[in-house]
């Protein structure tokens, strides 16, 4: 019994080459749509990503940023004014802001990896060790009546952006006493959160030195401001992929497999703000420009990496149906739109597993897997398709090629615009040079010896 003939479309589609190219063109834009969805669907895993790991450092601690100490003095002013014929005396309080002449931060800080259910993220356990010394404060241009200031009421401040998270083993030394440290900010409003201490200014003193152990909980990053007119910050961690940050790097630091060391001296004359204030003269804004410190980020993010990779999509159906197509035209064999429709979709499938297996062995890993599945489950069809397993080997090897190249890409984010405009360069001469002697207008050529 013969086979029914083939319908009037489906013949002038295996009779003329440029509709055959022209159908595997719309098909590359249909795929565009499930494409498309898997954007979608990795800005949604993400976003539960982020999610998870704000719910981590909501009760660990978050990215802390410790601004301080600084010494406020506050002071009563009176002034006279006229109302109603009357005169009437009032009191302003203000405040004058001092900072260190001398501010030095030693510090450890112990970094792991929390999870809340697969997704991870890091949080760290820091010892600080802070000293440094303040010169007497001048209230001069500010009070000019002395019988005002209250020196015994004078508090030194540290801003501690997630007090949460601090140890209840905060201690401090002032004047070399030790004093209390209390909850809160009273007495600053350069900071919203923080903790401070009483710190009376004795009369006679010409400096007065200070230390504090502060030890922090947070995730994410650690951050400070240079608050003396010299800063010096030296920390050590654990953690092997730190990211600094802020308007200053470290003048020194070691980064390998165990951990980082680094360490910033900074002068006062490289920020906008002076050393000494009253009220709000300064704002907060200054202040926070002026941070400095790192991230603790991960060498490889799966939905980054995951949506990079996304974005090749459109390129590696087209060479992928574009190879097979030469197979087709160059061995004289017939592949049916259903069948390119069905390699379309394993190329497709590879993203989602990629994106799937990445949640749980990593991205490296994924990839891996990823790859030999749909390689093997792309050669697999083609050997049926194309009769051969010589034709198929050469679709499955464009395959993997594609796959390998794509993952050098993206492992080289500095360099993947030169690796891939070289990659288009070398794809392009690679098909031109093999349908050269095509005749566009008719039959192709004979099919070379290996194709056959």
């Amino acid at each position: 019994m013969s086979s029914p003939a083939p319908s009037p479309l489906l013949s002038a589609i295996r009779r003329s080459n440029l509709v055959r190219i022209t159908m595997l063109g719309i098909l590359v834009l249909m795929f565009q749509i499930p494409v498309f969805s898997l954007d979608g669907l990795i800005r949604e895993r993400q976003t539960r990503r982020d999610s998870a790991i704000a719910e981590v450092a909501s009760k660990w601690g978050k990215e802390q940023s410790v601004v301080g100490p600084m010494l406020v003095v506050p002071y009563m002013a009176t002034t006279e004014e006229t109302v109603g014929g009357k005169t009437v005396t009032r009191q302003e309080r203000h405040l004058v802001t001092f900072l260190p002449e001398q501010l030095s931060t030693r510090g450890t800080l112990d970094a792991e990896r929390r999870r809340r259910g697969i997704f991870a993220t890091s949080v760290y356990r820091a010892s600080l060790h802070v000293e440094g010394v303040f010169a007497k404060p001048e209230m001069g241009p500010w009070a000019p009546d002395p019988a005002g200031i209250l020196w015994d009421r004078a508090q030194l401040v540290v801003g501690i952006s997630d007090t949460r998270a601090l140890g209840s083993t905060a201690v401090m030394t002032w004047n070399g006493a030790p004093t209390e440290v209390l909850p809160g900010v009273y007495e600053s409003a350069i900071v919203e959160s923080g903790v401070h201490a009483d710190a009376p200014i004795p009369r006679d003193a010409r400096s007065i030195p200070f230390s504090m152990e502060l030890p922090l909980k947070g995730s994410a990053g650690a951050y400070w401001v240079p608050f003396g007119k010299t800063t010096d910050v030296q920390v050590r961690s654990n953690w092997p992929s730190p990211s600094f940050q802020g308007n200053w790097l470290p003048e020194r630091r070691v980064v390998d497999a165990k951990g980082f060391q680094a360490e910033w001296k900074i002068a006062y004359l490289g920020r906008n703000f002076a050393q000494s204030w009253r009220d709000s003269a300064v704002q907060k804004d200054a202040i926070e420009n002026a941070r400095f410190g790192f991230d603790l980020i991960e060498t490889t993010d799966q939905y980054q990496m995951a949506g990079r990779s996304v974005k090749y999509a459109a390129l590696f159906l087209l060479l992928v149906f574009a190879t097979l197509w030469l197979v087709e035209v160059l061995a004289k064999v017939a592949v049916h739109p259903i069948q390119y429709v069905l390699v379309g979709c394993a190329m497709c499938v590879f993203y989602l597993l990629e994106l799937s297996l990445s949640e749980h062995i990593g991205f490296g890993a994924a990839y891996s897997v990823a790859t030999l599945a749909v390689v093997a489950q792309v050669a697999g069809y083609c050997a049926a398709v194309l009769k051969t397993w010589g034709r198929a080997a050469v679709v499955g090897g464009v395959t993997a090629g594609l796959f390998g190249y794509l993952f050098v890409v993206l492992t080289n984010e500095d360099y993947a615009l030169l690796i891939g405009s070289i990659g288009v360069f070398l794809i392009l001469a690679t098909i031109m040079f093999l349908t050269r002697r095509i005749d566009w207008w008719g039959a192709p050529q004979e099919a070379p010896a290996d194709l056959r």
